[in-house]
């Protein structure tokens, strides 16, 4: 069983530092998936519009609520999509979360990416000039999404935050009007360790929630499971690669949210280890000249994403920069 650890967010309030991910559940398991973890301890939930998957996590709630746990025992997280980033689109997308998950209020809404998309022609609208990429919102700033976020009502929303985000856009965003996001949500692991994201983050008190802790299988890459100097941690822990690469990230202080649909792993995951100092820094090591970010919009999504977000080298060849004023 997990510790039951929580961190306290600059809002105030608690946050369980294991969480259940649902990107890339597909619909048909999410619901499953939400129940067993409930039920096996899990208080965290991270979602997202894009994930298409809100209204089968709503079912799963509707039976949760109230007769597993109540309502305010839950943190619950979603997202904004990138076609919502005009400021009059913000709350519209917020009601329709709200909706789709049979919820008054979230815990925590995050600004998704620092990419805009075009409103109102779908979560991925074609660019009609350009057949096989995604139209991009090159005018809206980044900015006037932040103030928007400020500007939803606490009964719907009890703290907001970011995902994806840069130091300069984090900067951009603070400087222009003095709110700091309570938390980013980026991808953290060995092979992205971002110290210096993670260190800006850290003086400013905005809590780091790491997705894909494992790794992923989006662009082909090993999964850090099947590293040999992972596998070596947990067999001496008699624990899994995925409680060890967890363990990786609570003790450098996010929360952190693996997904998965299968019952045994989700139970796995929540079982926590606790690195020593020596297989804490033998797992970093892993990532010392080995560099890997797995979710680079440009090299997987479709329609294409032509917009360089992180300075990543397969960016390179993007027409477009992430908008960040």
């Amino acid at each position: 069983m997990s510790y039951g650890h929580t961190t306290t967010l600059a809002s105030g309030a608690p946050l369980p530092v294991i969480g259940l991910g649902t990107w890339l559940s597909k619909p048909g398991e999410v619901k499953a998936a939400v129940e067993i973890a409930v039920k096996n301890g899990y208080r965290h939930l991270d979602l997202a519009m894009v994930y298409e998957n809100q209204e089968e996590v709503g079912a799963a709630l509707k039976e949760l609520i109230p007769a597993v746990v109540k309502r305010e025992e839950l943190f619950i997280t979603s997202k904004l999509w990138n076609s919502s980033h005009k400021p009059e689109e913000v709350e519209k997308e917020l009601d329709l979360t709200l909706k789709q998950l049979g919820l008054e209020y979230l815990d925590l809404y995050l600004i998704h990416w620092t990419v805009a998309f075009v409103p109102g022609r779908g979560l991925f609208p074609q660019d009609p000039k350009r057949p096989g990429y995604v139209e991009l919102d090159l005018e809206t700033p980044l900015v006037d999404t932040w103030k928007a976020m400020i500007a939803l009502p606490k009964s719907k929303v009890r703290a907001i935050g970011v995902s994806n985000f840069s130091i300069p856009a984090l900067k951009n965003i603070i400087d222009a009007t003095g709110v700091v996001p309570v938390a980013n949500q980026i991808e953290a692991h060995p092979l992205l360790p971002q110290d210096d994201l993670v260190a800006y983050c850290k003086e400013k008190n905005i809590h780091i929630t790491a997705y894909s802790p494992l790794g992923n299988n989006q662009v082909g890459k090993p999964k850090l499971t099947d590293y040999p100097e992972v596998k070596k941690v947990a067999d001496k822990l008699n624990a899994t690669t995925a409680q060890v690469l967890v363990a990786w990230g609570v003790k450098r202080g996010y929360s952190v949210i693996p997904k998965s649909v299968q019952e045994s792993r989700i139970k796995s995951n929540f079982q926590q280890v606790t690195l020593s100092d020596e297989d804490y820094a033998a797992i970093t090591a892993v990532g010392h000249g080995n560099h890997a970010r797995f979710n680079t919009p440009i090299t997987y999504c479709d329609p294409i994403w032509d917009i360089d977000i992180f300075g990543e080298p397969e960016e390179a060849k993007a027409k477009a920069k992430a908008r960040l004023d």
